[in-house]
């Protein structure tokens, strides 16, 4: 099914002051031609700033709430045809000290979004993952995990409802906020020395561009449970220091708490129910909600697991001077 299934639609984002929430916003204005799109989210200074931005363009709506607040939800969703929810607690070391918070919004707020999809008729939901919700060992990946199967699960609870939902997995994007980029940037001006994890580290590395690319595709091809991922580069963070500030000093300063040295996108075990499809590999439910065995074709080896450091496409210096320029 091509994106066409946007034109007149109304879209509603959860999160949508957040960087992705702006590029998507971005990409729906400028090319999917929806009739209307619902940035619903808690701050008030971040709308007004996008609002400014998108010169108050009129196919925006904007809505204050929580995903927590299950009956504002019902009523933002009144209406709306596609969901994306990219609403979540995000920081690793500040989950592990205020765990219950995160399981608030990340994992209570996410079944409210599906119970108020279902209410509500959206045909469609897609749901944004993380690297950090496989094998997760911090309390943030725990609770995106546990969101990824709510998801997953959730079209067994509406199977003889309109709503289908599927979930989105990535790593690291490029320019989002909170980004290291400026960071390194303004330390490397002042001749300061760079702190670097552990000069071994790698991630997983997604510009803004082909993460929103890559959610509005899934909608287009989910039939509802799946576990999109794509195949992207990983790239060392020695190289992302070399390619920021050529030459400058660095340190480490060792993994801070629930941190990787490595990160995963698709385990071992979840190897077995994943299979290969062009851009991106797809996660079949434990469950067996989808309709049809397993394909045949695209089959996983023995042994796979989708990890940073065992990753086939990498990021050189020269690639990722390209990339921040």
């Amino acid at each position: 099914m091509s994106t066409n299934e946007f034109a007149d639609s109304v879209i509603l984002i959860t999160g949508g002051t957040g960087s992705l929430g702006k590029k998507f916003i971005e990409h729906a204005l400028a090319k999917l031609g929806p009739r209307s799109v619902i940035v619903y989210s808690r701050d008030e200074l971040k709308q007004f700033e996008l609002r400014e931005h998108f010169g108050r363009d009129p196919r925006l709506r904007w809505m204050i709430g929580d995903i927590r607040d299950r009956e504002r939800l019902c009523k933002a969703m009144h209406g709306v045809d596609f969901v994306v929810h990219a609403a979540a607690l995000k920081q690793v070391d500040t989950a592990e000290v205020n765990a219950y918070e995160y399981v608030r919004t990340n994992v209570t707020g996410s079944q409210n979004v599906i119970d108020a999809a279902v209410g509500a008729g959206v045909r469609k939901v897609v749901a944004l993952s993380t690297d950090k919700a496989s094998s997760p060992v911090n309390l943030y990946g725990a609770s995106k995990l546990c969101a990824d199967k709510l998801f997953t699960s959730a079209n067994l609870d509406s199977r003889n409802q309109a709503t289908k939902f599927s979930v989105v997995r990535y790593g690291n994007v490029l320019g989002s906020r909170g980004s290291v980029i400026p960071f390194f940037r303004r330390l490397a001006a002042e001749e300061k020395s760079l702190p670097i994890t552990d000069k071994r580290m790698t991630r997983f590395w997604i510009t803004l561009d082909q993460a929103v690319e890559f959610i509005v595709s899934s909608f287009s091809s989910m039939q509802g449970s799946e576990l999109f991922v794509p195949r992207i580069p990983s790239m060392r963070v020695v190289d992302l220091v070399e390619a920021i500030a050529p030459g400058a000093a660095t340190h480490e300063v060792g993994l801070r708490p629930g941190e990787k040295l490595h990160e995963e996108m698709i385990s071992t075990v979840d190897a077995v129910r994943t299979f290969k499809r062009g851009d991106r590999y797809i996660m079949l439910p434990q469950s067996g909600l989808l309709d049809g065995d397993m394909p045949t074709d695209g089959r996983l080896p023995d042994g796979f697991n989708y990890q940073s450091d065992t990753n086939d496409q990498w990021l050189s210096v020269a690639d990722i001077q390209e990339l921040i320029a």
